[in-house]
């Protein structure tokens, strides 16, 4: 270690530095996430010539609407069988879109001579439009936003590792997807919830082929992994720091008070059993049996990322000590598959709401109130716009049933309580009981999705 005058001393030049040339990170930052993007778009280019439904004639048909009559007649309209009847805000989106199509090529938005157009133009247009919808769904995630821009967390970038070791299995890339969900695990242990379903994916897809190659591949894993490992851990068990760094890892039953500072002392619980590490351990691992044993009869490359991120439900509801920001673990991932069918659109719609609204209580102070209310209502207009023009010909909408319906209602009448009513009716009384309503109400939602992901799983073949 240094010592603590040059340490200051570095501390100090490196702050002089920053102040006479404060942009020179952020720009470098900026260039490497564009160049990595662009990298990842060119790979996701190569998939537009794929299969393509009739749901692309009727956004053409839609786009080449709004484009060339007047508003009066949107509704009116008759020339394609498609006929616009989704309500205004998509009729604007569909608008705004139009613009740009008719940049690309002027026949998408030709009324007459476009009908059942079918050029390359139009494919890659809408090929890149529903694209951007995952991205959006993914880059544009308050909860990111909260949790590592202002509320200052690296879960992004780490959500990044997850996302494309997830990618990679899906393309059939499994020893490289093996090789990034272990620098993950190097980087963040708390991932390693989703290790069962990994290590028996990996098996049962990667090592087959008969028993010797099966063998094989299982130890070409096993060194790509521990290299990892060895890179990450070697040099402090070079310095025999390893029983230092493992410590820790361990998790402490805390023997401080579990409410201290509002309610007293209340530990350990008057009534309530005290909840081990080991007992929350085996009720994780109890909970993602079914999905695994899913996983044992087919390993499907489809489906990866609908288990992984099941598996990381599991530990949020069910672990030790979770974090509000732990929600995002399975969030990010399903933005991916929300787009497959407006069933996982509405589930992912309705699970976006509950796990940024249970990150609202880290950013306490009157000054951040407007910006998270913002953000949250600026993605829920995003995704009701994506996801209804996805989904176009499906007539349920981004909320279906009375009972999900009257719970996004009840997310209004939390959050007028806890803002509004609590301080006029209670004062300074029960100042615990606006976070309480909102850890309860969010866990309810928490819940369903988990109840909803395991029905899926278990009904899907």
């Amino acid at each position: 270690m240094k010592p603590p005058k040059q340490k200051k001393l570095q501390q100090s030049k490196e702050k002089q530095t920053h102040l006479q040339n404060p942009h020179e990170p952020t720009n470098t930052i900026i260039k490497d996430l564009l160049w990595f993007s662009l990298i990842a778009t060119f790979f996701k280019l190569l998939l537009i010539p794929a299969y393509h439904s009739t749901d692309f004639e009727v956004h053409r048909n839609w786009l080449a609407l709004t484009h060339t009559l007047p508003l009066s007649q949107w509704y009116t309209d008759e020339t394609s069988p498609w006929t616009l009847d989704y309500p205004p805000f998509f009729a604007y989106f569909e608008y705004l879109l139009s613009h740009f199509a008719s940049l690309v090529d002027p026949t998408i938005t030709d009324l007459y001579n476009g009908l059942n157009y079918k050029s390359p133009s139009v494919i890659i247009f809408q090929r890149l439009t529903k694209r951007l919808l995952i991205w959006i769904s993914v880059i544009s995630s308050p909860g990111l936003l909260i949790v590592d821009h202002i509320h200052f967390q690296y879960n992004g970038f780490l959500l990044g590792l997850l996302m494309a070791s997830l990618g990679a299995l899906q393309n059939g890339h499994d020893l490289t997807g093996g090789f990034i969900f272990a620098i993950l695990l190097c980087f963040k242990h708390l991932f390693a919830v989703a290790g069962p379903v990994y290590f028996v994916y990996i098996l049962r897809h990667y090592c087959r082929g008969g028993f010797l190659r099966g063998f094989s591949k299982l130890i070409t894993m096993g060194v790509v992994v521990i290299a990892v490992f060895v890179a990450a851990y070697g040099p402090f068990a070079y310095h025999g720091q390893i029983q230092d760094v493992l410590k820790r890892f361990y998790i402490k039953t805390p023997t401080a008070s579990f409410t201290g500072g509002l309610v007293g002392d209340s530990s350990p619980f008057a009534i309530l059993p005290t909840v081990t590490p080991l007992v929350t351990f085996g009720v994780v691992l109890l909970a993602i049996l079914p999905c695994v044993f899913k996983i044992w009869r087919n390993p499907d490359p489809k489906k990866i990322v609908r288990w992984v991120a099941y598996a990381y439900t599991c530990g949020f509801l069910f672990g030790w000590h979770v974090h509000e920001k732990a929600s995002l673990h399975f969030l990010i991932p399903l933005a991916v598959v929300a787009v497959e069918s407006i069933q996982d659109a509405q589930h992912y719609f309705m699970l976006s709401i509950v796990s940024i609204y249970s990150l609202f209580p880290l950013l306490y102070e009157a000054q951040e109130y407007p910006v998270k209310v913002i953000l949250l209502l600026l993605y829920v207009a995003i995704m009701w716009f994506g996801f209804s023009s996805t989904f176009s010909e499906k007539k349920d909408g981004v909320v279906s049933g009375w009972i999900e319906k009257s719970y996004m209602v009840g997310f209004v009448v939390v959050e007028i309580w806890g803002q509004f009513l609590h301080p006029l009716i209670l004062g300074d009384r029960f100042p615990f009981l606006p976070l309480m309503l909102i850890s309860f109400y969010c866990a309810l939602g928490m819940m369903y999705s988990w109840i909803w992901q395991l029905k899926s799983i278990i009904r899907s073949h």
